[in-house]
């Protein structure tokens, strides 16, 4: 009768398992180490290396294998031995050269290409593009940043975050700006359509018809947006639509109105206006973060989804298909989801402050 192997228990220091738990989960990890890192707790547990396989899905074999590698030789053991192959011809040095070069401007340009790049440290531009790769550097591209010298930054931020997380109870909390300079633009030649491989093409030149200046006012709790056209963008036109936002909404109840720091909403006659109508509590954005008025989320869409591909004979014919859209986004309205704490906020500035060098 054949004797039943017992494999040999495995015991794991808290390093060891803490370690083991982020090589499994880390997104960076590749496929194999993360697998192998799910392994060895289960054989930790006291399952039988069969029992471990069925888990996972691999060959008992496999267990096996990794399991005594662990044993005797722990965490270095879950790493691939070296494996035959052509020498590496890139030296570390290089490497290090190249890094530095990146990080540093080209001479006579504002970013470094591959072409460049290889050029002047005499190697091919797929070896460049792999290292680029590995290191995760990208000159081609550039990114824009904004840190708002608001003296009153925090309470605001504060104050409009706490609307939009624990709006008051029995209170309305909108979002107002306006959408200026909407050019209604029409293209020289006809739109030639979308075919199966080719995409919906477009000449890149086009003709100016005039433009509009869309009011637009977001409830933060349904989504619905009371929206209106001017072709003017003064604080004239941001009364009437006030007064249209008023005639719109409920006669009762406070309400809460997010708005940024442009000339118009804080002219004498617009101030005027919120005092004869008390319920109405206006909330600033701080300077430079119009990030924090939800209803720039709503412009984003509008123009993503109905204004940047369309073409319009004319500024009525433009006016004409905004109107259309908030008609139909009203009729499938949802509320834009703001999850992020007003710490939370914080704590990405400063982050972001302490690796930025000025």
């Amino acid at each position: 009768m054949p004797r039943k192997r017992h494999s040999k228990p495995l015991l794991l220091t808290e390093d060891e398992r803490r370690t083991l738990d982020q090589w499994a989960r880390r997104p960076t990890s590749a496929q194999r180490l993360a697998l192998r890192s799910r392994m060895v707790p289960a054989c930790a547990e006291g399952l039988t290396n069969r029992a471990v396989a069925r888990r996972l899905h691999v060959s008992s074999n496999s267990v096996c294998k990794w399991r005594e590698r662990f044993r005797t030789r722990r965490l270095e053991g879950l790493t691939d031995e070296p494996r035959p192959g052509a020498p590496r011809k890139v030296t570390d040095d290089q490497v290090v050269d190249i890094i530095t070069r990146t990080l540093e401007a080209p001479p006579a340009a504002t970013q470094w290409s591959a072409r460049t790049m290889a050029d002047v440290v005499g190697l091919s531009k797929a070896t460049i593009s792999r290292i680029w790769q590995t290191f995760g550097l990208q000159s081609h591209r550039v990114d824009t940043f904004k840190l708002s010298a608001d003296p009153q930054f925090v309470e605001k931020v504060r104050d409009i975050v706490g609307l939009y997380l624990h709006p008051p109870d029995h209170a309305i909390v909108i979002c107002l700006d306006e959408k200026s300079q909407v050019q209604a633009l029409d293209r020289t030649r006809p739109l030639l359509p979308m075919r199966p491989g080719i995409p919906e093409r477009q000449t890149h030149d086009y003709i100016r018809h005039g433009t509009t200046s869309l009011f637009a006012a977001l409830n933060v709790a349904t989504g619905n947006v009371i929206g209106r056209c001017h072709r003017r963008h003064r604080h004239q036109e941001l009364l009437k639509f006030l007064n249209q936002v008023d005639a719109t909404l409920p006669p009762e109840g406070e309400v809460h109105v997010v708005m940024d720091n442009y000339g118009t909403h804080k002219v004498p006659k617009v101030a005027r206006w919120f005092a004869r109508h008390p319920r109405y509590h206006v909330h600033f954005t701080p300077t430079s973060a119009s990030w924090l008025n939800q209803v720039e989320r709503f412009f984003a869409k509008i123009t993503t989804q109905r204004i940047r591909r369309g073409t319009f004979e004319n500024v009525q014919a433009l006016e004409t298909a905004i109107e259309h859209y908030l008609a139909h986004h009203n009729d499938h309205c949802k509320p834009f989801v703001w999850t992020a704490t007003a710490d939370a906020i914080f704590d990405k500035i400063k982050r972001f402050c302490e690796r930025v060098v000025f």
